[in-house]
């Protein structure tokens, strides 16, 4: 799944292909929120990026759909 993380005045989002549940990765960002320190989320490839999570503005799940390969519909014919 893919998680991209709105940070406050910053003109790009961060984006991090992760294993992990939503439920998962907002606990982690309610948790870092609570305890007013930084929210951190691990890659597949073992990256980690690190936000101060109170300069979070928002999180966007993108489920794994597939890759789209070619500009239209194909379709078979008997």
């Amino acid at each position: 799944m893919e998680v991209k993380i709105g940070v406050q005045n910053a003109a790009r989002e961060l984006s991090v292909e992760t294993s992990e549940a939503p439920d998962t990765v907002l606990a982690k960002l309610d948790s870092a929120l609570k305890d007013e320190t930084v929210f951190s989320l691990t890659d597949d490839k073992d990256r980690t990026v690190a936000v101060p999570a109170d300069k979070v503005a928002y999180l966007y799940f993108v489920a794994d759909t597939g890759r789209k390969v070619g500009f239209g519909a194909v379709t078979q014919e008997s």
